[in-house]
């Protein structure tokens, strides 16, 4: 498998500066030869193209090209695109993520009905609205999310639409004011086990996104929680199975688990590579655990097959009620 990115296009958009000032004088890290069972399709079938079209279109950004998934051929191969909002440069820095870094501009008032537009245009019955860290914002983006779900709704109204929120540290009243839009998914992703947030999510708290995720079913338990962790970054197993209880003592509904890869050798190295019978036995004991829903496998990102996981977590519900 390889992910390309244009390295050169990016630096000339910028003015010569690299995507990741940050990292640009980090020692190199090798990138790791992928495993047999690390194989996607490569992207450019005229399905692939289409959705290509319409994102650019509507001038928006996805997280599909951003971080550099994976799955982008297969997700676009079926007009499924992840729109990240509030621009394409953001106020963190993880050491996994390959989403520039950064000053970010203005915010685009248009966003919304543009990603209405294109919504409706790609005609999706389940839609993922993620974004990039804006701490240079009073509300960290709340209320452009919302303006977002807000659009969408007006554009599609069948519709559903789950969110992929940042942390909102230190925002007071951010949270409640996303969650009383009421997207029909919240998600807030983990990302790592808590001893390796210092190197790998050093802008984060663990136990603050902890509490962000419960808060949610505090304020509506209707709205169905998620939230997402890479695995290959140098953490025990013991600490991923303490991450699942922690996660469930929040109430979150749905687990996914998927297999960190390395973006550039300025990124965290892989420090090692999960086998499918490792995912699955992670799947087998956070269901154990009381998760309605679970997706472990090497290739499962948070916005993966998002509409059909959707319809499972209803019928995970109703068939628990």
């Amino acid at each position: 498998m390889a992910v390309v990115f244009d390295i050169e296009r990016d630096r000339k958009r910028d003015g010569g500066k690299p995507r990741h000032p940050e990292k640009a004088h980090r020692p190199d890290q090798p990138i790791q030869r992928k495993p047999d069972w690390i194989r996607v399709k490569a992207p450019g079938s005229a399905l692939w193209a289409d959705t290509s079209r319409i994102v650019k279109s509507h001038g928006l950004v996805t997280v599909c090209e951003e971080a550099g998934c994976p799955n982008v051929g297969e997700c676009w191969e079926k007009k499924h695109a992840t729109f990240m909002i509030m621009g394409d440069t953001c106020t963190r820095a993880c050491a996994f993520c390959n989403v520039r870094t950064g000053m970010p501009a203005p915010l685009d008032a248009s966003e919304p009905q543009k990603i209405g537009s294109a919504v409706a245009e790609l005609g999706l019955d389940h839609v993922v609205i993620t974004s990039v860290d804006r701490d240079d914002l009073a509300d960290g983006g709340a209320l452009h999310f919302v303006r977002t779900i807000e659009a969408i709704r007006a554009a599609t109204p069948k519709t559903t639409v789950e969110i992929l929120t940042p942390d909102f540290l230190r925002k007071d009243g951010a949270l409640e004011t996303v969650v009383a839009a009421r997207p029909d998914v919240f998600n807030h992703n983990l990302e790592t086990v808590p001893s390796k947030y210092l190197r790998v999510r050093p802008g984060a708290r663990y136990f603050h996104s902890i509490r962000l995720l419960q808060r949610v079913k505090e304020l509506d338990r209707s709205i169905f929680t998620k939230s997402g962790i890479m695995v290959g970054l140098g953490e025990e197993r013991e600490e991923v199975l303490q991450l699942m209880d922690d996660l469930r003592s929040a109430d979150v509904d749905f687990l996914t688990i998927g297999q960190y890869l390395q973006p550039t050798k300025k990124h965290h190295p892989v420090m090692s590579f999960v086998t499918p019978d490792e995912f699955k036995s992670y799947e087998t004991v956070a269901l154990a655990k009381g998760f309605l829903l679970v997706a472990s496998s090497p290739l499962t990102r948070s916005s993966h097959h998002a509409g059909e996981d959707f319809a499972r977590l209803k019928a995970a519900r109703l068939a628990r009620a």
